[in-house]
């Protein structure tokens, strides 16, 4: 009988930091520690384990800020190898906290499994006085380990976030992350796990399931911006960036959905050009409650960043 196993696989982030001295909880640099180490200096790492063999990997070292393609699809495709191995209970991955939200959409959306795929984070840098990294990492090992775990989510400072729902919301507090409205999936309360709803099973999840195994290399993913409308928003940068070859646009628009005039009118130019658009709202919380409008497709409940995903990944389907 094979063991079971946890994988956890390490992308560098604040979690991953070290800086000069240990009280600097913002002079420092990100990704400097293995993954390897970050474990190794977890106490209890093995008891909340519960004889489960650790697994560690580095899949990247980089600041989250720096995120690319090239590391979403090796975790893609790395995430979705070790779901078909029966040893492998779930995956954690170690991530800055920057990006995480559209490294967890991003997953979501392309690896359908029955098993938890966990992100986990720090605000402050393994090198600080009172690090949160550690604690973080004993709670996503107790989240990949429950029985009703499933799918891609987050987890930090003590909170359980669905892949959808999660978005960074404070730049320095060390619990920095919200699900807004939605709430949050759940609590790690002492090692034990406490569910505020179901969480994501695979019927609710991967909606482009089918693109993992396919996904191209980076460089030939679709160029897909982001573009904000707002007071004196104008048509410049949309007309510049449909000039220079950009495949897909998302707007964040303002409240319901409700465009600048003048960056409404290039928008419809762009779309009339073959370039993708699609709507978003710069509101954080609340879904827009009218339908398409007839000038730009959305997808319900999705900030731009993640919109911005689900575009490239249409885009790259299509």
């Amino acid at each position: 009988m094979s063991v079971k196993k946890i994988v956890v696989l390490g992308t560098g982030g604040t979690i991953a930091g070290k800086a000069a001295r240990a009280g600097d909880n913002v002079g420092y640099k990100a990704g400097e520690v293995s993954v390897g180490e970050l474990l190794s200096g977890v106490p209890g790492l093995e008891n909340v384990a519960k004889g489960c063999e650790l697994q560690c990997e580095q899949v990247a070292q980089l600041d989250s800020k720096d995120m690319n393609f090239g590391v979403w699809r090796d975790l893609a495709l790395r995430c979705a190898s070790l779901m078909q191995d029966v040893s492998v209970q779930g995956v954690v991955i170690t991530h800055g906290t920057d990006t995480l939200e559209e490294t967890a959409w991003f997953l979501q959306s392309v690896v359908r499994t029955t098993k938890p795929i966990v992100l986990t984070s720090a605000m402050r840098p393994a090198s600080a006085l009172t690090p949160d990294g550690p604690q973080n990492l004993l709670d996503a090992i107790a989240v990949v380990l429950h029985p009703q775990s499933a799918g891609v989510m987050a987890v930090a400072a003590g909170v359980i976030h669905g892949a959808q729902s999660v978005h960074k919301a404070f730049p320095y507090r060390v619990d920095a992350f919200s699900s807004g409205e939605i709430g949050p999936l759940g609590w790690v309360e002492e090692g034990e796990v406490r569910w505020a709803r179901t969480a994501p099973q695979p019927d609710d999840v991967a909606p482009q399931a089918g693109l993992v195994a396919q996904l191209p290399p980076p460089e030939q993913w679709p160029w897909v911006e982001i573009v904000v409308s707002g007071a004196g928003a104008s048509a410049r940068a949309v007309d510049a960036l449909v000039h220079a070859g950009v495949r897909g646009l998302v707007v964040a628009a303002t409240g319901n959905g409700s465009l600048h005039v003048e960056l409404k009118e290039a928008l419809m130019r762009a779309k009339a050009s073959g370039v993708r658009v699609v709507k978003s709202t710069r509101c954080s919380q609340g879904h827009r409650i009218v339908g398409d409008t007839g000038d730009f497709a959305t997808y319900p409940g999705l900030s731009p960043v993640k919109a911005r995903v689900s575009l490239m990944l249409d885009l790259i389907g299509a």
